[in-house]
């Protein structure tokens, strides 16, 4: 059967956090695990939405019904619930429907053993006073989606569960991917920088172990090859060290709206037909957020560059630079906060003064708009609203005439001693870092208002 579209659901969320130890939330990690799945499954062309994109509060019934909205309620949808474990076990497991085969279930925990995941079990559960429903909401209020829960593995863990989630859990998210893909005979591409590869014509194993700097046999033994015969689509694994890999001479650029190869190759100094012999491409056509590799000579006027070391954080990259965090990330096309070691950053060199929002709960436009002194149509246009309507939860971008630099929170740090040392109140630091209490915790990164 055709594939309509795929919901991920990061379990908990808001007020309900989850499995808590170890000083992680199940909350945060299920949301990560989510979010990299969601860009990963847009950038292969396939349908998918998301139940929540942000740290809010659903109940089982608004979760459910938000699921059924979307694809509606039919064998041609996957619903992927994600979640870690609790209750000092180790290793991964997954429960399907009553409904459902277990073929999607094996699967995911064949990948996920690739990654080096210990594997538990797939099963279903009945509902105890009615063993003819499953025990789960997830499973029984979507009634005919293929349903899937996954636990990632043991929050608690008294083994390695929990080093492993935090180092790999991109790694887990792409395993469910490759996992969706082969069940529905999606056509799977690796993301680029990342420890696969995907087989091109031409290719040999001598040409792609010389590429990621190892040994035949060590591309053999990741693989488990018993023979030098590929195929083209092939997915290969090309490093067991857990960290991404990119060509040095290049970097990643993300396809945004309006993109297209001509705009790009001006943009970063290089040809069309370079960027299309670099990703393999036998088309000019782009899709939003594919990822392209190009070739590292993008420099304008009045912008440098920075090397990501060891350590470096965006935060503390950006302080240094006296830019904000989400000018660095704006200037990079970046959509999270993690880096890679070597990866090469635009410093902009002006700050626009742009910060972002969370909307809350009683929050209109016109009040966000006053608040920061602006207006809303300059928000409306920042942000690409046809309407006022606004939901809890809803990232905004605010432009403004502010200028700011950032300030990194220190042991001792206070809201008063900050707004002291750089000439502003406590009020407007708040305002400007959208905090609703003047709790503050090392290593926070504050907007500072400088006019």
């Amino acid at each position: 059967m055709a594939l309509k579209g795929i919901v991920i659901d990061p379990g908990h969320g808001g007020s309900d956090p989850g499995a808590v130890a170890n000083n992680l939330k199940e909350k945060d990690y299920s949301l990560l695990i989510s979010k990299y799945m969601y860009d990963r499954f847009k950038e292969l062309g396939v349908p998918v939405k998301l139940t929540r994109d942000t740290d809010i509060t659903l109940s089982p019934r608004e979760r459910t019904n938000k699921i059924k909205s979307f694809y509606g309620d039919g064998k041609d949808v996957i619903v992927i619930s994600n979640h870690l474990n609790a209750g000092g076990g180790d290793g991964a497991e997954v429960i399907y429907a009553l409904r459902n085969s277990s073929t999607l279930s094996k699967k995911i925990l064949n990948e996920l053993e690739k990654e080096g995941q210990n594997i538990r079990k797939y099963y279903q559960l009945r509902l105890p006073s009615n063993p003819s429903k499953d025990y789960y909401f997830m499973h029984r209020d979507t009634p005919n989606n293929e349903t899937v829960i996954v636990e990632y593995g043991f929050i608690d863990s008294p083994e390695d569960d929990v080093e492993q989630i935090k180092r790999n859990y991109k790694e887990y998210a792409e395993a469910v991917v490759r996992a969706v893909a082969d069940y529905k005979g999606i056509k799977y591409t690796a993301p680029l920088g990342s420890d696969y590869y995907t087989v091109k014509k031409g290719d040999t194993l001598w040409d792609i172990a010389n590429k990621y700097g190892i040994t035949v046999s060590k591309l053999k033994s990741l693989n488990n090859l018993k023979s030098n015969v590929l195929q083209v689509g092939q997915t290969l694994k090309v490093s067991s060290s857990g960290k991404e890999i990119i060509p040095d001479d290049y970097l990643v650029y993300k396809v945004k709206n309006g993109d297209n190869l001509s705009k790009i190759a001006k943009e970063y100094d290089t040809t069309v037909s370079t960027i299309m012999k670099i990703n393999n491409l036998n088309t000019d056509k782009l899709t939003i957020n594919q990822q392209l590799l190009l070739p590292k000579t993008k420099k304008t006027d009045g912008e440098k560059t920075y090397t990501v070391k060891k350590g470096d954080t965006l935060s503390q990259i950006a302080y240094d630079n006296k830019i904000t965090t989400s000018e660095l990330k704006k200037a990079n096309n970046l959509t999270s906060d993690l880096l890679k070691i070597g990866q090469v950053l635009i410093i902009p060199s002006k700050s626009t003064g742009e910060i972002n929002y969370i909307v809350q709960k009683g929050d209109n436009l016109y009040t966000i708009a006053n608040k920061y002194d602006t207006t809303v149509s300059d928000i409306k246009k920042l942000n690409n609203l046809s309407t006022n309507t606004l939901q809890i939860g809803q990232l905004l971008k605010i432009p403004g005439s502010i200028n700011y630099n950032t300030y990194i929170v220190k042991k001792g740090d206070s809201l008063w001693k900050i707004a002291n040392k750089y000439g502003t109140t406590v009020k407007k630091l708040m305002t400007a870092n959208n905090l609703s209490t003047p709790t503050l915790k090392i290593g926070q990164s504050l907007l500072i208002p400088t006019n």
